[in-house]
């Protein structure tokens, strides 16, 4: 079968034909029908060198995915052949304990294991099929489109995380900042217009993202400008903003979120672009909290799916070819992507 891989660190992608896996004991074997391509594989390609992550190329891309059950391993049970499954993509033990409460994305055991899941040291799903370690990591999809639901593992459930752990704050008169309306940003726009009253803004140097923004519900729009932290003032009428969700991370970025929170709102680091910030008693308003996040959980997973499938969440997707994918990460890198790419290897079954 065809397959988009890492094949070095700092080298670009590669299609090239691997060998079709069987699924062992335990395992699944998923007809791939859509794979996100995320922005945060531009640092496997471009910035790491192994000295940053617990994995080593070579590997297939890929942690965004959704398909079909294609076959099963000895001793699996309850899974369907044929069913349309999303692949939850962190991968952990499965043993420890923050991994039973279904948030292997924080797995205890992770720098033992030596990977981050499909598409992050071992083989993921920009490939015609892939092997599922175990059934547990699936997630029905009911009749969800597997291409638009491929996104919704990642892209959807990392800003849904970041959401709901500030949903408390974001009472009636309450507003909340996006940084980034790319292909998380959206869906974040879409997920505090349905789960809370508050004013949502947000904030991007692109004038196609923000359009996008706008049509995803957001109440405001600023352009990324040294005007931003005073047009965001002016819009929360000097109150401050109760909530950032910053998608991008560098320096700038971070400098906007802590200047505009208000005292003992919450600054929510997702995007890793590599920024800081200096923290300090004068540098941020009394009581603001600041805090990264990975990914989600499996049950916060099924509440995307179900926000997906209540209407309420609609990913912007642009599909893609496995032939296409090498140029689909250099249009990524240089911003022409909007929303979400989303490589469809084989049609439905």
């Amino acid at each position: 079968m065809r397959a988009v891989r890492l094949t070095s660190w700092k080298h670009d992608p590669e299609l090239v034909d691997v060998a079709q896996p069987e699924p062992g004991p335990g395992q699944v074997l998923v007809r791939v029908g859509g794979a996100g391509a995320c922005h945060s594989d531009l640092h496997l390609l471009h910035d790491f060198d192994g000295s940053k992550v617990a994995f080593s190329p070579p590997f297939t891309l890929g942690h965004e995915n959704a398909g079909w059950v294609h076959a099963v391993g000895p001793g699996v049970t309850g899974v369907e052949i044929g069913a349309a499954v999303a692949v939850y993509g962190p991968w952990g033990c499965g043993r420890c304990h923050r991994c039973r409460q279904s948030m292997e994305n924080y797995c205890e055991r992770g720098r033992e294991i030596g990977a981050g899941g499909g598409g992050l040291g071992l083989d993921g799903g920009m490939a015609e099929f892939l092997l599922v370690p175990d059934a547990r990591l699936l997630v029905p999809l009911g009749d969800v489109d597997p291409a638009e639901a491929a996104p919704l593992t990642d892209a959807g459930l990392t800003p849904y995380h970041a959401v709901k752990r500030s949903l408390s704050l974001l009472l009636p008169g309450s507003t909340a900042v996006v940084i980034g309306a790319g292909g998380l940003g959206h869906m974040a726009i879409q997920m505090l217009k349905a789960l809370c009253p508050a004013t949502v803004v947000a904030v991007d140097t692109s004038a196609g993202a923000l359009d996008l923004a706008a049509r995803m519900g957001a109440d405001h729009t600023v352009v990324a400008s040294d005007a931003a932290a005073a047009e965001i003032g002016d819009l929360t009428r000097g109150k401050g903003v109760d909530v950032v969700i910053d998608l991008v991370g560098v320096d700038a970025t971070l400098a906007l979120a802590a200047s505009v929170a208000r005292p003992l709102g919450h600054v929510t680091l997702v995007g890793i672009g590599g920024g800081s910030f200096p923290f300090s008693f004068f540098t941020a308003a009394y009581e603001v909290s600041f805090a990264t996040t990975y990914w989600g959980s499996q049950a916060e997973l099924m509440e995307v799916l179900a926000l997906a499938r209540a209407g309420h969440l609609r990913p912007h997707i642009e599909r893609f070819t496995l032939d296409q994918a090498p140029q689909v990460y250099r249009d990524l890198a240089e911003g022409r992507i909007l929303g979400r790419a989303v490589i469809v290897p084989r049609p439905r079954p």
